[in-house]
């Protein structure tokens, strides 16, 4: 049925009455994990969740304490998109305008977060929640994931969610799930290039441990810098990026860290990063 792609808001729950609080955060060796908790809604980004998510994210951004972020949803489901009982409640294009442009702000600042962001994912992760697992830096899925961009199935294509899926996955690929709205199981999405691992259920949280510490024993300034530099150059031509590249490789060679790590392969020790 296609509501349930969305949202599982009951029917005399009113949009404007939200679970507190909206978002779980544990903190433990540098990764913080910040779960949806919306589970009899999928998890569906109202706008006080969208909010919600904001205010984190620009907390995280200066918190030198957090060097990996983990986005999470408690319940059945990942993230089930959008919450079209709201959306059909308020029905006013300034709504619509600002709730589009606060979403695209929260998507735009996990790619330009300085920390690197990954997505655990259960359950379904469909609109705008696949359009989530798109914008983090990597994904892990559980086997029982499954992934969509089904808005065309109720006359509302996924335009937005577009957006960042067409920059993970090959077009004729990305084309596909938005023009049939059809789900997609986790090996699928990892074929494509949606996530990077597929993992029992049972095993999920283990996998995206796992990941997140690997990333956070590196140098924290290396992230950064690393991060930004891969989005950046893909929006250039290949010189430009060359060129762009080449700049920030030298920066970085100057920096503390890097003279650190070269130092540390050399003498065969572990470094000590300073996060410069």
């Amino acid at each position: 049925m296609i509501p349930d792609l969305f949202e599982e808001t009951p029917m005399s729950a009113s949009p404007a009455i939200e679970p507190v609080p909206l978002l779980l955060r544990h903190d433990a060796d540098g990764i913080r994990t910040l779960t949806m908790n919306r589970p009899a809604a999928r998890n569906a980004l109202s706008e006080a969740m969208i909010d919600a998510l904001q205010v984190e994210l620009d907390t995280i951004r200066d918190d030198a304490a957090v060097r990996v972020v983990v986005i999470a949803g408690e319940g059945p489901g990942f993230c089930a998109g959008h919450d079209l009982r709201e959306v059909r409640s308020r029905v006013d294009t300034a709504f619509y305008d600002v709730l589009m442009k606060k979403c695209a702000r929260m998507m735009t600042s996990i790619v330009r977060l300085p920390k690197p962001v990954i997505a655990r994912v259960h359950g379904i992760a469909t609109a705008a929640g696949c359009q989530l697992v798109a914008s983090c830096d990597l994904a892990i899925a559980a086997d029982t994931a499954r992934f969509a961009t089904p808005g065309v199935n109720i006359g509302l294509f996924c335009s937005t969610p577009m957006v960042a899926l067409s920059r993970n996955v090959a077009p004729k690929h990305a084309m596909e799930m938005l023009l049939t709205g059809e789900m997609i199981d986790a090996e699928a999405a990892a074929r494509m290039g949606l996530v990077n691992q597929v993992v029992p259920a049972g095993e999920l949280d283990g996998a995206v441990r796992a990941l997140a510490l690997k990333i956070a024993s590196k140098s924290s300034y290396t992230l950064k810098v690393g991060k930004e530099a891969f989005y950046r150059q893909l929006e250039l031509s290949l010189d430009e990026a060359y060129l762009y590249a080449s700049k920030v490789m030298l920066e970085n060679l100057m920096a503390a860290d890097a003279a650190e790590g070269m130092d540390a392969f050399l003498e065969k020790r572990q470094p000590v990063w300073r996060g410069c």
